[in-house]
């Protein structure tokens, strides 16, 4: 499965499709083709779930300097920095990864999450809408779209 047929069964009623095509995503995008690129995120992604936020963040800056192109490198630090509360951090290395991968439903949807944070409800449910119309199967995401959408409307 290429990279886009991916993204067009995310679209399709069958769930069973639907989550075989975002493994597929997620295991294309956390390959770099370069083992000690690969080992670097490994060793990243264990930090975030160590709760080590400063060892992930440190981790997830050398890879992002070594590989500047690589989408996932960007979205995993961004990941640690949401986690970390580095909203406007995290904000920023979303946009790098939606810069190299316009359609990373991940990053769409973490964006829209450190908006949320920010109360920035405009902003994040326009993210999430763009997740949900990558990947319409992201109940989550639905459920943080009405969400901010209810602070939008409470605010006007």
């Amino acid at each position: 499965m290429t990279e886009g047929e991916a993204l067009a069964a995310l679209r399709d009623d069958d769930r069973a499709g639907v989550t075989r095509a975002e493994a597929a995503l997620w295991a294309m995008w956390c390959r770099s083709g370069r083992r000690e690129l690969d080992a670097l995120l490994a060793e990243g992604v264990q930090a975030v779930e160590r709760r080590d936020f400063p060892a992930a963040v440190a981790c997830f800056t050398r890879l992002v300097e070594a590989a500047p192109e690589w989408a996932e490198a960007w979205n995993k630090r961004a990941t640690a920095r949401y986690l970390a509360g580095d909203y406007p951090g995290a904000i920023a290395d979303c946009e790098a990864t939606l810069a190299r991968k316009p359609h990373h439903f991940g990053a769409l949807a973490g964006q829209g999450l450190c908006h949320l944070q920010l109360e920035q409800y405009g902003q994040a449910a326009a993210l999430f809408r763009r997740a949900l119309g990558v990947h319409p199967q992201l109940d989550a995401v639905r459920h943080n779209l009405r969400s901010a959408l209810a602070e939008v409307v409470r605010y006007n």
